[in-house]
């Protein structure tokens, strides 16, 4: 096989962090190679099941996926292994790459303390490698007491291939709110009674129908085209963090503004960070009746909209938030200009 810098070990397609590191190493002018992480969640259905539910949310063919890993880096020698999440590489297989020279980091998306993350075989795994990038202030003194070796923060990014202005607005999917995100109990209650305004909300995600607050009122899962356009087409987007994952900030904190639109963002200390106080690029919002109160205020102000959605964009774009600069941060390299 050929040789490579750069092992990836993550999901593949759409906006997976996994495929978007892979494409910002090819952008630092890495060889680099990505393995599909949804490969060890093959098998049997009844299998899968009882493997993620009985086992401690163990992917049904972690062992046989962790070989691979090895196998693919024994071939190849990177300098680097890379792995995403609550990866399907096991404490063996990391520590056996580092026994092959391999520079082993996981960038932790998910926090392992979250009940519906909870792993056991993971929480092992996650104290081999070199070193944990988590992108939430929150859990990095549990990983330092869990016996990571080196524990670093790195926040999110975003992905220029699915992240950019539209030169358009397409109206077929304009909205007055839009928010793009998997739902919960807490996020049910907060969006359940915007939804029930004289408001044009657009909400996107998976799991909106377990809730009665929600269900039938979600546009469900989209492509990251669909979500681009939509973002754009909104005149506020939502951004709400996921309390049970200990969140400063997520995904889309950086994805909205990169594409152009203007952030509502629930107040975090993170957000305070990533864009200034409020106002500066961003609203911001503490409870359910303040995040109203911005909405209203919003909506009736087009001229601020524009101006806090075109600080918040040169802020991301021109301050290297992108995948790029966060990859070149982990691994110690130069970031790009």
């Amino acid at each position: 096989m050929n040789p490579f810098d750069l092992v990836v070990v993550g999901a593949s397609g759409g906006t997976n962090v996994g495929e978007s590191l892979f494409f910002a190493g090819q952008q630092l002018g890495l060889r680099v190679q990505l393995l599909d992480t949804r490969e060890a969640m093959r098998g049997p259905w009844p299998f899968v099941k009882v493997c993620w539910h009985l086992f401690g949310h163990r992917p049904a063919r972690l062992a046989a996926f962790s070989r691979k890993v090895i196998a693919v880096c024994e071939a190849t020698r990177p300098r680097w292994v890379l792995s995403t999440g609550i990866a399907p590489v096991n404490e063996p297989a990391v520590r056996a790459l580092g026994q092959l020279g391999i520079r082993t980091l996981n960038f932790l998306t998910d926090d392992l303390w979250n009940p519906a993350h909870r792993a056991p075989w993971a929480q092992r795994a996650i104290r081999a490698y070199d070193c944990v990038v988590s992108p939430r202030r929150a859990n990095i003194s549990d990983l330092s007491a869990l016996g990571c070796r080196s524990v670093k923060y790195v926040p999110f990014g975003y992905d220029p291939r699915h992240c950019f202005p539209e030169p358009e607005i397409d109206f077929r999917v304009a909205s007055d709110v839009i928010f793009v995100g998997g739902a919960d109990e807490e996020r049910a209650r907060w969006l359940g009674p915007l939804l029930s305004h004289n408001i044009r909300v657009a909400l996107y995600g998976s799991y909106w129908h377990r809730y009665p607050q929600t269900r039938g009122k979600d546009r469900g899962q989209a492509a990251p085209d669909v979500i681009r356009r939509a973002t754009a087409a909104a005149k506020i987007a939502l951004c709400l963090v996921r309390r049970s994952n200990r969140d400063g900030h997520v995904m889309r904190s950086i994805e909205i503004p990169a594409i152009g639109a203007c952030m509502l963002a629930e107040d975090t200390a993170e957000h305070r960070e990533l864009f200034g106080p409020d106002g500066e690029s961003v609203r911001y919002f503490d409870s359910p009746a303040q995040m109203f109160e911005r909405i209203a205020w919003l909506l009736n102000r087009p001229d601020e909209r524009a101006r806090l959605a075109g600080a918040a964009h040169r802020r991301v774009t021109q301050g290297n938030y992108a995948y790029v600069h966060r990859l070149a941060e982990m691994l110690g390299l130069s970031s790009p200009t």
